[in-house]
């Protein structure tokens, strides 16, 4: 890796909690200059703009989430397993997702809702990214006679939506029972679907 390449990492390394915990628009530069411990020039003659850093810091909280699920899900041989692989791992991780200030998509999507078409763009990717995954276990699922038939769009969109709003409720209210009580109800779904 070339050194504007590492500087442009180490940037995006830095800052990506701060974008997460305080949002694009109550992100300054001084936050990026305290974090990394460079100058505005330095940061800016790795990005183009505020927009781009966010938007890198936001694929980088996404990815870092995503290998970990993705590593949990690839060690299970059968789609209830992948699908409850899922829910662990937000059991398992939400302490330290909490304290990276929550869900890199819901507090993006949130904050960019009416403005930052750039960072929206790529949340909606993101949350498009998530429902195929799902779906796409589902359907394996359904395919061996491993799941019920059911409606796999709804199923896929209602548990992103559950683990979505838990993980607000639960941060937001210094409750983390509310994710987990959710969390197990999702579980409780997924075996449900089993073949018998």
């Amino acid at each position: 890796m070339i050194r504007s390449e590492k500087t442009r990492q180490l940037i995006i390394e830095k800052t990506a909690s701060i974008f997460n915990k305080k949002g694009y628009t109550g992100t300054y530069l001084s936050d990026l200059t305290n974090a990394t411990g460079l100058t505005k020039g330095s940061i800016y003659g790795n990005f183009k703009d505020k927009n781009e850093v966010a938007l890198e810091a936001f694929k980088f909280n996404y990815k870092f989430q995503t290998r970990q699920i993705i590593n949990k899900i690839e060690k299970e041989n059968n789609s209830a397993n992948k699908l409850i692989a899922f829910l662990n791992h937000y059991k398992t991780s939400f302490k330290p997702i909490f304290k990276n200030g929550g869900c890199a998509i819901l507090n993006t999507a949130v904050d960019t809702d009416d403005g930052n078409e750039l960072l929206k763009e790529e949340v909606i990717k993101t949350i498009h990214n998530w429902h195929k995954k799902i779906v796409s276990i589902l359907i394996e699922g359904v395919n061996k006679n491993e799941l019920k038939e059911i409606d796999i769009d709804l199923f896929s969109y209602r548990m992103i939506s559950i683990i979505e709003g838990s993980i607000l409720l639960a941060k937001t209210l210094n409750k983390p029972e509310i994710l987990l009580n959710n969390l197990e109800y999702l579980e409780t779904e997924i075996l449900q679907l089993k073949q018998e």
